[in-house]
């Protein structure tokens, strides 16, 4: 064999090797690929079969989800609810914050938990001790369903009505509430101004009124209901608020 046959020869075992690589990588890029598709359809697969964690369905759906009684009697139940476009359960980390910024005991306390949602709030209120929880939902699905699971839990201490959350905070006797619970949907604008005018009202002088709103709330806005910051957290897009009334201060009617 002649010196050029034997070069051509080696360049065309190198060049089949090359491509022999080349090959082999893009098997393997493939099949990566293919067990990356697969993952992810497990893992939707056991989204969708939790419930889809905390995200909403689709306009027009409702599923299943469930919240978690952080402390009290019943701290760690997880408690089944129902999930829909707009519903939005207090996360577990601001209502631990809130209910550290209240104390844990809520021994004696009457609390109102108006656009009650899932019942997170109130419940959790009657979990640590609350002798009187007074739930408002609007919604006749979620209003049973809250009346459900206070059967489940056995909460004598929880009364839940099916209204309008506004009538019934101006129907509150005034200044008998320790506690206002205010969690309005974030598209309804309108329900903020006239729920914290209507809760400064209920709530006792030396009450709370706890809002969820979309933006902060703060200074002369507060102050024109006779309402003042006493505590803030903003955890992603809720804006969570502590207030208290102003001293000596008459809310506006």
């Amino acid at each position: 064999m002649s010196r050029n046959s034997y070069r051509t020869l080696e360049e065309a075992m190198a060049v089949e090797a090359k491509l022999r690589r080349r090959q082999e990588k893009a098997q393997q890029e493939a099949e990566a690929a293919a067990g990356a598709v697969k993952g992810a359809a497990r893992a939707s697969a056991a989204r969708a079969k939790q419930g889809g964690g905390n995200k909403a369905p689709r306009q027009g759906n409702v599923g299943s989800g469930e919240v978690r009684i952080i402390g009290g009697q019943w701290r760690r139940r997880r408690l089944p609810v129902a999930t829909r476009p707009g519903l939005r359960p207090t996360p577990d980390r601001v209502r631990e914050t809130l209910f550290n910024w209240l104390g844990q005991d809520l021994g004696g306390w009457r609390c109102i938990d108006a656009f009650a949602g899932t019942g997170a709030l109130g419940l959790e209120a009657a979990s640590r001790g609350a002798a009187e929880v007074w739930m408002v939902e609007q919604d006749a699905a979620l209003t049973g369903q809250i009346q459900q699971l206070q059967q489940q839990l056995g909460a004598n201490a929880v009364r839940v009505q099916r209204g309008d959350a506004l009538a019934a905070l101006k129907q509150a006797a005034p200044g008998h509430w320790h506690i206002v619970f205010l969690d309005p949907p974030f598209e309804a604008e309108n329900l903020f101004q006239p729920a914290l005018q209507a809760a400064a009202q209920a709530v006792a002088l030396d009450g709370y009124v706890y809002l969820e709103a979309p933006s902060a709330w703060e200074g002369e806005a507060l102050a024109a209901l006779g309402l003042q910051a006493h505590r803030y957290l903003k955890a992603g897009n809720v804006h969570a608020h502590l207030l208290c009334r102003l001293p000596e201060a008459e809310p506006v009617v």
